[in-house]
């Protein structure tokens, strides 16, 4: 028998044997790690995606974050912060109250119009504003509510103090050293809509100087977006605002008044 010609048989054998195995050793895990790649993305994006329109629809409908962007609130709230906004506040038949601290359209009021933007500029900020990562929009602002309607609001009486309804209200939310107003006052709040003023009283621009304007310096209660509940961010300033008794002995005003619009 040729022993060299069965070790070469043999030889070839092993070749035509291991081939494929080297086929399937080299290439398939080749592919499989690409799909397995491929997989490992999809999964985290899939999630970072649904998580982008939970937060988004939550700060629809429920809680918005919302940067402060001026000094017109202070001390209460101070540039920078990050509140979360309760749109639920007033969404089952509730109104805002005096005292409360609320965020507003201004559309009309504070602002004749909305400025115009680029949609996709407007887009990616409207979404960065909804998620509290860039200063809200310009028609935007947050305010303390110190009349509701029907409300006569004046100031300022001997003491240099705001009335509403003949009652002079101790403001300590007031920043330090600020008067109440340097600009007098008389208005008798119409039905169904608020006048708001800034804590920081001298850096705000807020219902008194809209008096003469079409709007007439009130915000209507339908453009009140939700009520400021809850400090997020910077955590060193976790919390609530402060709450007030400022209002506590302030009457209520019978419907039967009909409000006008006068100031003085």
């Amino acid at each position: 028998m040729d022993t060299e010609t069965q070790h070469t048989e043999r030889d070839r054998s092993s070749d035509r044997e291991e081939g494929p195995r080297s086929v399937l050793s080299g290439r398939l895990p080749d592919r499989l790690s690409r799909r397995l790649a491929g997989r490992s993305w999809r999964g985290p994006g899939l999630l970072g995606l649904a998580c982008a329109v939970f937060l988004l629809l939550l700060s629809q409908f429920v809680v918005q974050p919302f940067q402060i962007p001026s000094g017109s609130m202070e001390p209460t709230l101070r540039i920078g912060d990050r509140v979360l906004v309760n749109k639920l506040a007033y969404r089952f038949g509730s109104e805002p109250r005096r005292g409360d601290v609320v965020v507003f359209d201004g559309t009309g009021s504070f602002v004749r119009e909305a400025p115009e933007r680029d949609p996709v500029t407007g887009l990616l900020h409207a979404t960065g504003a909804a998620l509290g990562l860039t200063e809200p929009a310009d028609t935007h602002f947050v305010k303390r509510v110190v009349g509701v309607g029907g409300d006569r609001v004046t100031c300022c009486d001997k003491g240099g103090r705001v009335e509403v309804n003949g009652v002079p209200v101790d403001e300590g939310y007031l920043h330090p050293g600020d008067a109440p107003s340097q600009v007098p006052f008389d208005i008798v709040v119409p039905r169904g809509t608020l006048w708001v003023m800034g804590d920081h009283r001298s850096q705000s621009r807020d219902s008194r100087d809209h008096l003469g304007e079409p709007g007439g310096g009130v915000v209507p209660v339908d453009k009140v977006i939700g009520r400021a509940d809850w400090i997020g961010w910077p955590f060193g300033r976790w919390g609530s605002p402060a709450p007030t008794g400022a209002f506590r002995d302030v009457p209520e005003v019978p419907e039967a008044r009909t409000p006008g619009g006068g100031h003085g």
